[in-house]
């Protein structure tokens, strides 16, 4: 008998805890091992935070959002003696190996940590859907149904005021929330982190539209879209406490410029944290569950420093330093299918 833990590092997104249950249904109530899960992350098994995980402790959680073991963004190769502190952790709390839920940050430790002999099988969660070798992570999914549901109901505003409206979503480096959001509302212009924008472009494609028989536009932004070089200035972000840079508000400084430049009344919706928040779609209930259980299989079957992936219909698993190497951008193709329902 083993002893498999949990943690759940970085933002919380819908699907974690299906993602707990999932492997804990597989390694504790199929192989019979024993699950202890890390509070707050990578910091809980620096600090020997722990809770038990049974089956008894999973009851109940799939269709939660949020995490039961909490969250944070704390990685262990950025402070002293973590790595140390880990594998000291591990050993005298006779845990056998470790299933890291997260992303880029999260995993990217884990990728740090395998190399260096610490047992680690990854899970790809993320609302950005940017973790390399995998279709789709946990919380995407069920982002975007959220921002769909928001361009949704700003139709009918935007119609009834002949306005334009600008609906920020979240996606720092990758525009993958932005595009299918986009495509899924029927968005007029997407604006994403992999295609810097021209404003005196996106201020002739409204015109046009307001040209003809729209009264009303729908511009979806991903709060790390950028300007073309030269085209206009943006501030220097903030960084948090964990070095990423703090984005959010770019639709609020362009949307005066749209107003000043077309002459349309504009406003602008901020979905943030809600895109990350409540219970997970059905897609993502099912996604996590597999992606959980696939897990527990690796780690049954001795795959250390690995992650579970999508691919296809299947699961599959790829190295955690290949997963980490590159974010997973949206491709050109994606890109240029919503430019045939532009204007």
């Amino acid at each position: 008998m083993a002893r498999i833990g949990i943690l759940t590092g970085g933002g919380d997104c819908p699907g974690l805890n299906a993602a707990i249950r999932g492997v804990i249904r597989k390694a504790v109530g199929v192989f019979g091992h024993e699950g202890v899960g890390f509070r707050n992350g990578w910091l809980g098994v620096m600090e020997r935070e722990t809770v038990e995980l049974d089956r008894d402790a999973v009851r109940g959680i799939l269709h939660r959002g949020g995490t039961i073991l909490g969250s944070s963004g704390i990685n262990p190769m950025r402070e002293p003696e973590g790595p140390e502190r880990i594998r000291a952790t591990l050993n005298d709390l006779e845990v056998d190996g470790l299933v890291a839920i997260g992303g880029e940050g999260t995993l990217g430790a884990a990728a740090q940590l395998a190399e260096q002999g610490v047992r680690v099988v990854g899970i790809p969660k993320t609302i950005d859907n940017d973790i390399s070798g995998t279709d789709y992570t946990i919380g995407f999914r069920t982002a975007v149904q959220v921002a769909t549901d928001a361009i949704d109901r700003l139709h009918s505003t935007a119609e009834s005021h002949n306005r334009v409206m600008l609906v920020e979503v979240m996606g720092r480096s990758t525009g993958w929330i932005a595009l299918y959001a986009g495509l899924a509302g029927g968005a007029d212009v997407i604006l994403i982190p992999e295609h810097p924008f021209d404003l005196e472009e996106v201020c002739a494609s409204l015109r046009r539209r307001h040209m003809g028989t729209s009264s009303f536009s729908i511009v979806v932004v991903a709060e790390g879209a950028k300007p073309r070089d030269g085209t206009f200035e943006i501030p220097e972000y903030p960084v948090d406490r964990y070095g990423w840079p703090r984005m959010g508000g770019i639709a609020n400084l362009i949307a005066p410029e749209i107003e000043r430049e077309t002459g349309f009344e504009t406003r602008v919706i901020t979905l943030g944290h809600l895109q990350r928040g409540g219970t997970p779609t059905a897609y993502d209930r099912v996604l996590a569950t597999r992606l959980g259980v696939a897990a527990a299989d690796l780690a049954e079957a001795g795959g250390w420093g690995r992650m579970v992936a999508l691919r296809g219909p299947s699961m599959a698993d790829i190295p955690l330093a290949e997963a980490v190497a590159e974010r997973k951008l949206v491709p050109e193709h994606l890109y240029r299918l919503a430019g045939v329902f532009a204007g």
